[in-house]
């Protein structure tokens, strides 16, 4: 019946990740589901807008796996999601620096269990329903944009190794987001086609870090209210609700009146300041990045030149790109707005994902 290899698919409940089963099914490959329970929303947020019952998840993915005769396994996994990605997201934000957590969580806790499982169940590869593709050249693995630029989630997998992407399949990347509602709707999954989408953190369902952040460190997020909120030169413009409520480049809700629109250009954790700024005080021409992978080539090419994007919206902006001892260096073609520490500086050539790194 298989001709394919037996595959692991991360099999969330939502309509990506069904559709991507049954893609995979008439490939013919002999695919088991594996739901990862990471965070408690229902118990957290005690049923406040966007926040879906976890049962939900897991019941639609459960349904679906019986729906196609396929193995089904939920793992809970919440203790070490909290221990890694949460206490590493709530950690950056008290550090001044503003997180993307998928970027992290992929390749160490998302992919990291997939592979552990997928050893443990005797499946070659694995599967999700990211919406990006998967190349193979010249013996590297590198990830590239999806076909459906809006859904397109090449961005935060820049940080994947090479024998991770090895094993990976990614049957979404050839599909329109409309495209796969309709493919729900033909394999008789309405309900899930039709479900409402989240766009936000998997851990934030309302979008709200600031609450979040709150709820997990209170009496830190207490201990830092009404700190200072200055200009460059040092100037009092008002008190703050605490600097880890603050992002580079804000111009809402920073409650305070100097007759023009003002933006975040800094945050300073030690003297607990909120800086602000003209608009052009947030232009910068040049980055550097820590952490780096270079996913297309073995090394950093010589006169790189490649598309930085500085943040998962960002439409990108042409670089070059050199060493500068632990770290890469971007230097802009023109300059570019809200360069922000702990965001993810991504190179593309092309629809080819070269490399990233954490810009700091």
């Amino acid at each position: 019946m298989y001709n394919n290899p037996k595959i692991l698919l991360a099999l969330s409940g939502g309509v990506d990740s069904s559709v991507a089963a049954f893609l995979l099914q008439q490939a013919g490959y002999e695919v088991v589901g594996i739901t990862l329970k990471m965070w408690s929303y229902e118990k957290t947020y005690h049923g406040k807008a966007g926040a879906k019952p976890d049962n939900d998840f897991i019941e639609n993915a459960q349904k679906l796996a019986e729906k196609l005769g396929i193995e089904h396994h939920v793992v809970d996994i919440q203790d070490a999601f909290a221990d890694l990605i949460i206490q590493d997201f709530v950690d950056e934000y008290f550090a001044g620096r503003t997180p993307n957590p998928c970027v992290l969580c992929n390749p160490t806790m998302k992919f990291g269990t997939l592979f552990h499982y997928a050893e443990k169940l005797g499946c070659e590869k694995v599967a999700t329903g990211h919406y990006l593709r998967l190349k193979n050249e010249n013996g590297r693995y590198f990830v590239s944009r999806g076909k459906d630029v809006a859904k397109d989630q090449s961005y935060v997998l820049w940080n994947m190794s090479q024998a991770q992407l090895s094993r990976c399949l990614f049957p979404l990347g050839e599909f329109a987001k409309e495209e796969v509602k309709a493919l729900a709707r033909s394999f008789g999954i309405v309900s899930i086609a039709e479900q409402r989408e989240s766009y936000d953190v998997c851990f934030i369902p309302n979008g709200d870090y600031r609450s979040f952040l709150q709820m997990q460190r209170p009496e830190a997020c207490e201990a830092l209210r009404g700190g200072v909120i200055c200009d460059k030169n040092g100037k009092w413009l008002g008190k703050h609700r605490g600097y880890p409520f603050y992002t580079i480049g804000q111009r809402k809700g920073l409650e305070v009146a100097v007759g023009h629109p003002i933006y975040v250009t800094q945050l300073d954790p030690e003297s607990n300041r909120v800086i602000l700024g003209e608009k052009e005080e947030l232009l910068s021409q040049t980055l550097l990045v820590k952490d780096f992978n270079i996913a297309k080539y073995e090394t950093l090419p010589e006169n790189c030149r490649a598309l930085v994007r500085i943040r998962y919206k960002d439409a990108g902006t042409m670089a070059t790109i050199t060493r500068e001892g632990n770290n890469l260096r971007c230097d802009f073609d023109g300059p570019v707005s809200a360069v922000t520490p702990g965001q993810s500086a991504v190179f593309y050539e092309g629809e080819d994902v070269m490399g990233g790194g954490i810009i700091f």
